[in-house]
């Protein structure tokens, strides 16, 4: 049984002021050059008070390849779940019979973007290496910086990195194009490219960042193996959190979503979108996908279903589309995933063998052995960045990338 929103109300209020960013006016001794390539831009500090950040839209010029899908927007929420109960039932051909070939998508899109610095970083002798964080569908780019104690920008400030995070498209304060035809898994792989260009090119805040280490979670993950398959040269190591190489799960993750209209679900919030963006329909539905009872702090569980955010139907018909080997990584690769992750592990990362330590050897055979790592974080469920053992990932994550010189 869910506490009630009354006995947690004061409690989640915390969580909820942390979990936004902490305005301030950009001091005398700020790391940022300038705030390029950022429109509108504010500052800020993470949830714990170690990095300082510059936030904005960054206006991308984007042409992705894109598949054609013969579907149209549902009508309501009757044929959303038709639609659904098609794809899941015994012997399902609907995968196939929407798919219109190949297409091409172009638009600009702007993408909202947070970059971090550690307190007290200089920009001529601070860490040339930037973490570069994907989230997953649920969320936005908070989940990196959700809570004091439970930010990954923290710890990564703490042990001298710079972060970046975003916003997918069609999710938070990016863009929401058509949830079909645009909105689909291969074009974030296109956006994600076009970020970490401007990144290596001092073209976001006038800062050039020497490497680049992709730090993806769930669907974040999948979309760095996607990366990596088409721009191995992109990341210099790459982490893979809340992933494997398994996906005999997904099905039942969307089925256990029941999947809502997300103007229906929460007018309040999505009015506007059109029906082909969703949401999980309710707490029950985001416990078991994402979480493992009893580790993790129930205001901060009702506080992230409170703000959950959009996916669409594009990314869902092509949500596994883009997962191929990278044969030309040649980089270190880092796999992370929890002892319960029901997503990518049916619950039970260890079964039949160590979930996690599959990955580097099924999907990057060039990688930098040496370096890689794998860990299933004991206790914790698909959103490990929210459970009472992220401690223990985001300490691992850092020890990874700087066992490797970065």
């Amino acid at each position: 049984m869910f506490p009630s929103l009354s006995t947690v109300s004061a409690i989640q209020a915390l969580f909820i002021v942390s979990s936004l960013a902490r305005p301030w006016a950009e001091p005398a001794n700020s790391p940022f050059k300038s705030t390029t390539g950022f429109s509108n831009p504010t500052f800020s500090t993470s949830a714990g008070g170690f990095a300082d950040c510059i936030s904005g839209h960054i206006n991308l010029p984007i042409t992705s390849p894109s598949t054609k899908l013969l579907i149209t927007e549902p009508k309501d929420q009757y044929s959303l779940t038709a639609t659904f109960f098609d794809f899941l039932k015994a012997n399902s051909s609907l995968a196939t019979t929407i798919n219109g070939g190949p297409s091409t998508v172009s638009g600009n899109f702007n993408i909202a973007a947070k970059l971090c610095y550690p307190k007290n970083w200089s920009c001529e002798s601070g860490n040339a290496t930037v973490q570069f964080l994907t989230h997953g569908i649920g969320f936005n780019q908070s989940y990196w910086d959700f809570a004091e104690g439970y930010s990954f920008i923290d710890v990564a400030a703490k042990a001298g990195y710079p972060t970046f995070s975003f916003d997918r498209l069609g999710v938070g304060a990016s863009d929401h194009p058509d949830p079909i035809q645009v909105v689909q898994a291969r074009i974030q792989v296109q956006i994600i490219h076009s970020l970490v260009s401007l990144l290596r090119a001092s073209k976001l805040a006038n800062q050039a960042f020497k490497n680049v280490i992709g730090v993806g979670h769930s669907f974040g993950s999948i979309q760095s193996v996607g990366l990596l398959s088409i721009y191995p040269k992109d990341f210099d190591a790459v982490v893979l959190t809340g992933f494997s190489t398994s996906s005999l799960a997904i099905p039942l993750t969307f089925a256990d979503f029941n999947s809502a209209i997300a103007n229906q679900n929460q007018p309040a919030r999505f009015a506007g979108l059109p029906n082909g963006y969703l949401v999980v329909d309710n707490a029950i539905g985001d416990q078991t996908a994402f979480y493992a009872y009893p580790n993790f702090d129930p205001a901060l569980f009702l506080n992230a279903d409170t703000h959950k955010q959009t996916f669409t139907l594009g990314e869902f018909f092509t949500l596994t589309s883009i997962i191929a080997p990278s044969p030309n990584f040649t980089g270190p690769v880092d796999a992370v995933i929890g002892e319960f992750d029901f997503i990518f592990a049916q619950g039970n990362a260890s079964y039949p063998t160590d979930q996690a330590a599959l990955v580097q050897p099924a999907l990057f055979p060039g990688a930098r052995r040496e370096g890689s790592r794998s860990l299933i974080v004991g206790g914790a469920g698909h959103a490990i960045n929210l459970h009472f053992e992220a401690q223990e990932m985001f300490g691992h994550v850092q020890g990874f990338v700087g066992g490797n010189g970065f």
